[in-house]
């Protein structure tokens, strides 16, 4: 038997896309750390714009500051936003907790900074010519964050509206955001499960998280609150920052905006899951039919199991509990099941 998902291993919730009032967040990074710790979370990325912070101090022994940010290119090279313009959004987290380094840094692209000493002192590397809109330039960006230090991740694929093609071409991604709830907010449409599986059935060997992506422009209690709805389980082999940032790389974790797995196994051709409590369940194999469980009106299932097809080219397993959320698995490929 494999566990994809072991019993025996504490998993500890991320919110991996966070703004505080270092860019155009609302809340400064204190008062971020006291909010999610308060609501059961053990880590917290701060990813301003354009700005890489060390927000170390603030870690504790049972709560973690991982290290990164958010950049982002678009196609007017001004770095003007317009709401009718494709555009992309990487989020990069350091390997080294210390590591603050600014990759292809353009002051175009640096309104939302908040100007101090900081600012000035942080180390600039690679190329700063004007940021280009293509696929070559986004893959060089990657290309040279991942060799200063960083995991690559892809945010928000519908808000940014790129076309899958373009997507389906950038290399170096380790994962991308299955729910922006931010985004969710706004348009409902901000889950990327069928983005995700069109990867897998390219080929990518990518694995997939959720994220906030909060600026707290409303107060928690406010139906717009775009803090607490899409966050991300990772299972590191110990709670260390080395530990968090191995799971991540690995793919040891998995996206939700509520449901839990407590454990996903393969034993032989069977695919048992058990997980809180959901009233759909789907097995996600890279054909046109997955297998799916729902449960009758007003009940609801907390242990599944499914055949694998012998011609599956992955497997990644979905649920969806009574209220609408979900939570879904990266995709694990035969050489991990079989």
């Amino acid at each position: 038997m494999i566990n994809l998902i072991s019993p025996n291993k504490k998993q500890y919730k991320a919110n991996l896309h966070c703004h505080s009032v270092l860019s155009d967040g609302r809340r400064t990074p204190e008062e971020l750390k006291a909010m999610y710790r308060s609501r059961g979370y053990d880590i917290l990325a701060i990813t301003d714009h354009e700005r890489p912070v060390q927000h170390q101090a603030l870690s504790e022994k049972d709560f973690m500051m991982l290290t990164g940010y958010e950049c982002y290119i678009r196609p007017d090279p001004s770095g003007k936003y317009d709401v009718y313009a494709v555009e992309t959004h990487l989020n990069l987290f350091a390997k080294d907790p210390m590591n603050v380094k600014m990759i292809c840094f353009n002051d175009n692209y640096s309104r939302y900074l908040k100007r101090d000493n900081a600012v000035s002192e942080l180390v600039r590397v690679g190329s700063e010519k004007p940021r280009e809109y293509s696929v070559s330039y986004i893959n060089e960006y990657i290309r040279t964050a991942k060799k200063h230090g960083y995991l690559v991740a892809y945010n928000h694929p519908y808000w940014s509206m790129e076309d899958e093609a373009n997507i389906l071409a950038y290399e170096g991604l380790f994962s991308v955001e299955m729910c922006n709830y931010s985004s969710w907010l706004l348009n409902h449409l901000e889950y990327s499960g069928a983005l995700y599986d069109k990867m897998l059935r390219n080929g990518k060997h990518i694995f997939c998280h959720g994220a906030d992506d909060n600026h707290n422009n409303y107060p928690e209690d406010h139906p717009l609150s775009d803090s607490f709805g899409s966050f991300t389980m990772i299972i590191p082999e110990e709670f260390t920052y080395a530990g968090v940032i191995e799971a991540m790389e690995k793919g040891n974790m998995y996206a939700s905006m509520g449901p839990v797995f407590h454990r996903i196994s393969v034993d032989g051709d069977t695919v048992h899951i058990e997980c809180s409590d959901v009233s759909h369940a789907f097995l996600y194999t890279g054909s046109k039919s997955p297998q799916h469980v729902h449960a009758e009106q007003g009940t609801s299932f907390n242990s599944i199991d499914f055949k694998i097809d012998p011609n599956a080219r992955y497997i990644r397993i979905s649920v969806r509990d009574s209220e609408g959320r979900w939570a879904d698995t990266r995709g694990f490929f035969p050489d991990e099941f079989r």
